[in-house]
């Protein structure tokens, strides 16, 4: 007797349902989707029970006659892909024909439907995947699917059900991420009878981000937008400090439908390199525009992966697209405190007791960014040449407002707000040290605080950036050569990193079995305990493993160097070390966050003290 046998169709259609209908997430979600398919610029999703005992979704879209309503709820039938070219196509969010049938195969299902042409509409009644009745019905254009008592012939996975609450979250989850990627369409969602969504017709897309994100995100987000090669990203990405714990705040569509994919999320945190901190995820909405013969939506059942062909190019538009949009918003955004035009009838700026008693009375004001010091101390590493030349120049024309057409009398300019190239830590007055760990400054906006570790770790990062592709650092050769020994795989490791740490200006040669011997040191560490710097550098080579690729091992050997060689916490700083502080932070490509991602500042705006102060109400 044969042991192989074909299934009947009542229990394959149960097993297809397994894979398409998880939970009541998953139907609506095959509902609404079909809804979209039709046209439909209203989609109303009713609920009771957390989807146990009804999902019903109604729609005005195209509608279906007596003979499509039937044909649609049985396996494989689909207006939307009729031959191989159409499959590797596909331009609609549903195209397997297996929503419908899998659905009715585990509920007590209803189909009403009706074409804006037809006279009367039809209805269609499916018990467990039986069909019970067919029979015309009133219905207005558009059609209205329930589905009652889901699972009710598997209790296996009705059993598996979370609560009542839990299914709901899943529900609201599913439509505020299809709503969020459909802005011009209105929905409603209703849950015993109660209203728990209702977004209207959006015409704009950034509206319907705020509905469905918060209006707490308001004022931190950045729009991005680009098209290159047949690949657009558009959309909107949070200010790192913004960040949350979950990555639940990621949305990402692929030509209108909502996806999961790894090489996007992969893209998205590239571009955040050195702005979160570890563990942290950004709230972005991405889409991304590909022609449709070059993604694969065909492979997952719930069709919530994708696959492309060109995967590096879409990887790099959108890691390109995404950096690109922090770097022109990662700016400070505070006025400066002082202007050239109205400088010399203002009083001098205040600066705290003690820096006064040490440096004397000086003229404080705006300029105090940008003097040239003749001393600088040594835990810095910053010769005194290089102390007296870059940016910091109070005469550097990058720097200079620009002066609207014309020139008036003296009160005429002062009365007018010149246009700022680029905001500068070196234009905020300084007021003193916190703790001798942050460093106080003021401007027209309010209050800055400013970290002076995470700062000028920022700084040396990037200068030890520079050395790769500019000329080799310069370096200082130790007077006692220092030894250290490594375990087996430390040692491996090391030994295949020689020549790019040399190129940091760490000078390490092999001193037998697992010994080294460090001969030089880059000049910015110079004074540093060499033995721990190096022990970190292959502690973090190891950790992140050979697979990482060499640039990410260059940049974490680089994050620890300018950990060590960075000002502490608990250092107080005299005036013109601040000063040369904020100067160099200027310079820097990325000046609002430090390697690990940490912010370097944070501001208290004036309103938020005064409200603090209940001065204003």
């Amino acid at each position: 007797m044969s042991r192989i046998k074909i299934l009947p169709e009542i229990l394959s259609n149960k097993i297809a349902a397994g894979e398409v209908v998880e939970r009541p997430a998953s139907v609506v979600k095959e509902l609404v989707e079909n809804a979209l398919d039709a046209g439909a610029t209203r989609i109303t999703v009713e609920v009771a029970n957390g989807g146990r005992s009804l999902i019903r979704v109604g729609d005005n879209g195209c509608g279906m006659g007596h003979d499509d309503a039937l044909l649609a709820i049985e396996r494989y039938a689909t207006s939307k892909i009729y031959n191989d070219r159409d499959l590797y196509s596909i331009r609609t969010l549903g195209f397997r024909g297996e929503a419908l049938p899998s659905i009715a195969a585990v509920s007590r299902f209803s189909l009403v439907s009706r074409e804006p042409s037809a006279d009367a509409g039809i209805e269609i009644l499916v018990d467990g995947g039986k069909i019970r009745k067919v029979s015309e019905a009133g219905a207005p254009p558009g059609t209205m699917v329930t589905v009652r008592q889901l699972f009710f012939n598997t209790p296996a996975r009705r059993k598996f059900l979370k609560t009542t609450g839990t299914e709901m979250g899943h529900i609201a989850d599913t439509l505020s991420g299809i709503a969020l990627g459909h802005p011009r369409i209105g929905f409603r969602l209703t849950h015993n009878d109660k209203i728990v969504k209702n977004w209207a017709s959006a015409p704009e897309a950034d509206q319907r981000v705020m509905e469905v994100l918060g209006v707490e995100l308001q004022g931190s987000l950045f729009g991005i937008e680009s098209e290159n090669n047949g690949i657009a990203v558009s959309g909107w990405i949070s200010a790192p400090r913004m960040a949350r714990k979950t990555s639940r705040g990621l949305f990402v569509y692929v030509n209108g439908r909502r996806v999961r994919d790894r090489i996007i999320g992969h893209a998205l945190f590239e571009g955040y390199s050195q702005r979160l901190v570890k563990g942290r995820f950004p709230v972005a909405v991405i889409f991304i525009k590909v022609p449709f013969d070059e993604v694969d939506v065909n492979v997952h059942p719930t069709k919530n992966e994708v696959r492309f062909a060109r995967q590096r190019e879409v990887h790099e538009a959108v890691r390109r697209t995404v950096a690109q949009a922090l770097y022109e918003a990662d700016r400070p955004q505070w006025h400066p405190a002082e202007t050239p035009i109205n400088r010399a009838d203002r009083v001098p700026n205040r600066v705290s007791e003690a820096v006064q008693k040490e440096f004397g009375k000086q003229n404080w004001n705006s300029q105090v960014g940008r003097q040239k010091t003749e001393s600088w101390n040594s835990e810095f590493g910053i010769r005194k040449a290089e102390l007296e030349c870059g940016s910091g120049n109070a005469e550097s024309e990058s720097w200079k407002p620009k002066q609207a057409a014309g020139h008036g009398d003296s009160a005429a300019r002062s009365a007018q707000a010149p246009i700022w190239e680029k905001k500068r830590f070196g234009d905020l007055r300084i007021i003193g040290q916190l703790h001798n760990s942050y460093i106080i400054c003021e401007s027209d906006n309010g209050l800055i605080l400013i970290d002076q570790h995470a700062a000028h770790e920022r700084i040396l990062f990037e200068r030890f950036k520079a050395c790769t592709t500019g000329s080799p650092p310069a370096a200082q050769r130790l007077l006692v050569p220092e030894t250290i020994e490594l375990g087996y795989r430390e040692a491996d490791v090391l030994a295949k990193m020689l020549p790019e740490l040399e190129n940091l200006g760490l000078e390490i040669e092999p001193f037998g079995g697992n010994c080294f011997v460090v001969k030089t040191v880059p000049a910015l560490l110079a004074g540093r305990e060499v033995k721990p710097l190096v022990m970190e550098i292959v502690e973090k080579i190891v950790q992140i493993g050979s697979g990482a690729g060499l640039e990410q091992i260059l940049d974490e050997c680089r994050m620890v160097m300018a950990c060590h060689g960075a000002i502490r916490a608990n250092q107080a700083l005299a005036g013109p070390q601040i000063q040369k502080l904020l100067a160099q932070l200027d310079e820097c490509e990325n000046p609002s966050h430090c390697p690990h991602g940490r912010p370097t500042w944070i501001v208290w705006e004036l309103p938020r003290l005064e409200k603090l102060f209940q001065r204003i109400v």
